[in-house]
């Protein structure tokens, strides 16, 4: 579909060169219409040009005390003071000087006043009120808005026959089905309406960041082969209260002329956000609000538009804009599982050349937890590596290369490790693989590298699941923690002391931990009580604890014995298993990078 760009600038860009030109006018032009090329000189100068009967025309202006006087040419026109002299006419005589009207014509004060003041303001009032109708006439009349304030401004793409499909959305198969409905009563309404029913008048599509919400919204107007209004929730607030609930009539108003349409508002919770009777909130935004539900309400069964929207933050909305009627329907779009990935990767690999031999299954397996615009940058991340060595295909390196980029960034090739620091780092991402291998429940391992990367880690040990991966077992946790401490735990084993290389790992396992204990239920203490709320779960999921101060204090006390408790697993484990712990360790030291089969090879023997 094709974006409907309007080729005219903000009237406020006329204006601005109208009052330039003026501006110019009236310290250029005017000045040089009063200027008269005079040139002053002194007394003595006169006197000595008319002994020389160098002068011409003469005129002695009493009233303003002085002399005009010309050449004998009269070419130049001279100026000077009057000064008492009883013989000046006498020598003027003499010298052949002439005596008539005024040399120089003096502009009158009127005249001057008009020439820099009323004209200027004149031409900048007649050229307003010429641009003046011409806004009011694109604008649709004077009761308009001001420079266009009150327009929606909304995006239109047109009917095309190269807009996105559903072909073009891979992941999201139930989503799809949900909104082929949709698709279909916008293709043939009588057969919805012969029974009796009628479509939702509001689809809201709920997810996390990068899943392809708005890519679904144009897929839905690409298979109808209808108009495709789109607009942001922030575009609608403004400065001035009032001018957003403007937006949404004249946005709504653009939606019923051309009917049969979809209307797409992306990141509705920017106006969407839920009312309270707290003083001092943004009654602009409230306006807003309320202007959307009336239009929502006003809307009829069988015209034809369809609204959609996307929000990260259902939880936030109104409830008077989710109630039945207005947004009768939620569809969500979560990240892909397995298979939704793996086609994923196929949609965007057939925008790029890329060897026959690439298992996509494979990469898929490896981004478990991406979404669909980091699995388009991966495969784009791949285009790159391939171009940058000076290949014409992307190769199955190339892929597993650019999944270590999004994860972890960039090789940083200038971080140079002391070799005491390299012995460390390989020891530490040899003890989370061994302490995951160890254990029963844990994900096979799939890369370890002591190589820098961007994003300040100094190695890591890449899991890959077999498969989907929906619930955990309190065991799986646990062993989960244990290979998170497993790292630090190879250190302590190896060198007797420790090192700040484990932060990222002491973070993830105490967010686990406290999780296990205050909303999984995994306390023996607590048994199937709620001590945590999370907000936002599509944003990361802030969590805050709704107890009270001593039951904190408990909670605390659990956390700090569960992660001490699989640390010690972790020692346990590890040294029982030194010597192969140090064959790894010496392994990964010398190749910097061991793959899973290597890994799993010497540790069979």
């Amino acid at each position: 579909m094709q974006e409907v760009k309007s080729p005219k600038k903000p009237l406020i860009f006329y204006y601005c060169i109208v009052l330039l030109l003026l501006l110019l006018f009236n310290a250029l032009v005017t000045p040089r219409l009063m200027e008269r090329q005079v040139q002053e000189v002194d007394y003595g100068t006169f006197m000595a040009m008319t002994e020389k009967k160098e002068i011409g025309l003469v005129e002695v202006q009493e009233q303003e005390n002085q002399i005009v006087f010309t050449d004998k040419d009269k070419t130049a026109v001279y100026k000077t003071g009057m000064m008492p002299d009883p013989n000046l006419t006498e020598r003027l005589y003499a010298a052949g000087a002439e005596f008539s009207g005024e040399i120089v014509e003096q502009a009158s004060p009127l005249l001057s006043a008009l020439l820099s003041w009323v004209l200027p303001i004149a031409v900048f009032i007649g050229l307003g009120q010429l641009l003046n109708r011409q806004m009011m006439k694109s604008m649709g009349g004077p009761n308009s808005m001001m420079f266009g304030m009150g327009k929606s401004n909304a995006k239109v793409y047109v009917k095309s026959s190269e807009g996105i499909r559903f072909s073009d959305v891979a992941g999201e198969d139930e989503a799809k089905e949900n909104l082929s409905e949709i698709v279909d009563y916008l293709h043939d309404p009588g057969k919805y309406q012969e029974i009796g029913a009628a479509m939702p008048k509001g689809i809201l599509l709920v997810g996390p960041p990068g899943t392809g919400k708005t890519m679904l919204a144009k897929a839905v107007a690409g298979e109808s082969n209808v108009p495709f209004f789109s607009m942001s929730g922030s575009e609608f607030v403004e400065m001035f209260v009032g001018m957003g609930a403007s937006k949404v009539r004249d946005l709504f108003r653009q939606a019923k002329e051309k009917a049969p349409c979809i209307v797409f508002i992306d990141e509705i919770d920017a106006i969407g956000k839920k009312r309270d009777s707290r003083m001092g909130g943004n009654d602009e935004r409230e306006q807003t609000l309320n202007q959307l539900l009336t239009e929502m309400d006003g809307f009829e069964g069988n015209n034809g538009v369809v609204i959609l929207a996307a929000t990260n933050r259902p939880e936030s909305l109104d409830p008077a804009l989710t109630r039945p009627g207005r947004f009768d329907r939620r569809v969500p779009v979560e990240l892909p599982d397995l298979k939704g990935r793996e086609d994923i990767l196929k949609v965007h690999a057939r925008k790029i050349k890329a060897a026959e031999d690439v298992d996509f299954e494979k990469i898929a397996r490896m981004a478990s937890g991406a979404s669909g615009a980091e699995l388009a940058n991966i495969v784009n991340e791949a285009a790159l590596r391939a171009v940058r060595d000076g290949r014409r295909f992307a190769a199955q390196a190339d892929f597993e290369e650019s999944i270590e980029v999004v994860i972890a960034g960039y090789q940083k090739k200038n971080a140079i490790l002391t070799d005491q620091e390299k012995w460390a780092v390989a020891y530490h991402e040899i003890g989370h693989a061994l302490v995951a291998a160890r254990q029963t429940h844990s994900a096979p391992v799939q890369k370890i590298t002591i190589i820098p990367r961007t994003s300040g880690a100094l190695g890591y040990t890449m899991q890959v699941e077999e498969g989907n991966h929906y619930l955990m077992t309190k065991e799986e946790l646990e062993n989960k923690i244990a290979t998170l401490t497993g790292g630090r735990a190879a250190e302590e084993v190896r060198f007797g002391a420790v090192s700040t290389g484990a932060a990222n790992d002491i973070e993830q396992a105490t967010k686990l931990a406290r999780a296990m204990v205050t909303r999984y239920g995994m306390s023996g203490d607590f048994d199937m009580v709620a001590l945590e709320t999370v907000t936002d779960p599509y944003l990361g999921g802030d969590s805050s604890l709704a107890c009270s101060p001593e039951t904190q204090a408990e909670v605390d006390r659990q956390v700090v014995e569960l992660v001490k408790k699989q640390h010690a697993k972790a020692l346990d484990i590890l040294q029982n298993d030194r010597p192969m712990l140090d064959k790894l360790a010496k392994t990964l030291y010398e190749k910097e990078t061991i793959t899973g089969e290597e890994f799993m090879a010497i540790l069979n023997g």
